[in-house]
């Protein structure tokens, strides 16, 4: 991750990657990833990082930050989201899902 530059949609979202901590995985559909997101992203004291689409279909990090300009933010596909908080919170948005197989 370039700390320096942070990838931002064409609304102006910016879009930090998936933090190297430990974490459990849990699995979702793409339209639950965006409801989660938007969720972390308003709540207080949550982190939010995300995986677009972009971020795999690119192989220069360049690209990847023109590709996230040019893509509205309801328009940006998930493959990954990560919210980091407190336990409680983080647990009231990301509800019930199952861990990923």
């Amino acid at each position: 991750m370039h700390d320096e530059v942070l990838p931002v949609d064409a609304d102006g979202g910016a879009h930090p990657g998936l933090p190297w901590a430990g974490c459990s995985v849990l699995a979702a559909d793409p339209a639950t990833l965006r409801a989660i997101r938007a969720k972390a992203a308003s709540s207080a004291g949550c982190f939010v990082s995300d995986m677009p689409a972009a971020a795999q279909r690119t192989r220069v990090y360049a690209d990847y930050l023109a590709a996230m300009k040019e893509t509205a933010a309801d328009d940006v596909e998930y493959y990954a989201v990560s919210v980091v908080g407190p336990r409680n919170r983080v647990d009231k948005i990301v509800g019930r899902l199952p861990l990923m197989p």
